[in-house]
């Protein structure tokens, strides 16, 4: 079919693509946790919450484009592929025009950090500086984390404890133990979905030098990962219950990534290849439903005005 008969050009799909949409659970997640705990403790702030939404999906924005910016570069998605083509790679879109488009994103992400290191802490202005720096040096610079096997650790802290206890202290600058502890839930569903991209591209990956946690230690191993963070987002939501009294129906987003189990399990008999695609949108849409599923059960549970 044609753009005119209803799908975007091609330049259009390569943009598109390259902000890789469904990633973007990562940063919703955390932030409804954040938000619902906050509202839970009677200091939830809308503008706030705003701030740290729009601050966290730019920053996730930001981590796409550089990786398909230095990836491309590097020569790392060449070659066949057994997932979606990248923009650069593929010539669809020029390096120049994705660091520029790079530079843009995290020079609008510098705004929602700014008005929240204002309104709730300097802490915001370094999680910002952080952040940005390891968006990029994610897949760029001298020693990219990806490519020594540290993807993993960044993608659980900043979208996981860090993101949590964030959302939650924006709106009144109070960090509790409780948002890093839940923070480990959304972060662990994280690893679930960077692991799985990392074990369908291992065979890439260690041809092109690029030694994700995967690639270092073994098929087996990154397999094994991804079922204990399943496993993980299952239990902290409960343990938060007995812990820290937060009400029995955050059980809710137990209940919920139990029920993507079949998910973990088809990892585990070893899915593997093009198949881990629909494995990816498995743990994608997890995200997105976890973080609306506890963020829902703690607002009909509390007694938060």
């Amino acid at each position: 079919m044609t753009a005119a008969a209803g799908h975007p050009p091609a330049r259009l799909r390569a943009w598109i693509g390259a902000l890789r949409p469904k990633t973007l659970g990562a940063s919703l997640c955390p932030v409804a946790m954040g938000a619902a705990l906050a509202w839970h403790d009677g200091a939830f702030a809308r503008a706030p919450v705003a701030a740290a939404l729009a601050g966290a999906c730019l920053l996730q924005v930001a981590s796409n484009l550089a990786n398909d910016l230095f990836d491309g570069i590097r020569g790392t998605d060449s070659g066949p592929r057994l997932g979606p083509v990248r923009a650069v790679a593929s010539g669809a879109i020029t390096p120049r025009a994705m660091a520029v488009a790079l530079v843009l994103t995290l020079a609008i992400a510098a705004l929602p950090a700014a008005y929240l290191s204002m309104h709730a802490g300097a802490w915001f202005a370094v999680i910002g500086i952080l952040g940005a720096l390891s968006a990029v040096g994610y897949t760029g610079g001298p020693a990219p984390l990806a490519y020594v096997g540290l993807g993993d650790a960044f993608v659980f802290a900043f979208f996981g404890p860090v993101a949590v206890a964030g959302t939650r202290a924006a709106c009144d600058g109070a960090w509790t133990a409780e948002a890093a502890f839940l923070g480990i839930a959304p972060g662990a569903i994280g690893v679930c979905l960077l692991a799985t991209n990392n074990l369908r591209d291992r065979a890439g990956d260690a041809r092109s030098g690029k030694r994700t946690i995967v690639v270092r230690f073994g098929e087996r191993f990154g397999r094994t990962l991804i079922a204990a963070c399943h496993a993980a987002a299952i239990a902290v939501p409960a343990a938060a219950c007995a812990w820290f009294g937060l009400p029995k129906a955050a059980l809710a987003a137990s209940a919920l990534a139990a029920a993507f189990l079949p998910v973990t399990v088809q990892v585990l008999r070893g899915r593997d290849g093009a198949a881990l695609n629909t494995t990816l949108a498995g743990y994608g849409a997890l995200l997105y439903a976890y973080g609306i599923a506890f963020a829902a059960a703690i607002r009909l549970g509390s007694d938060a005005p």
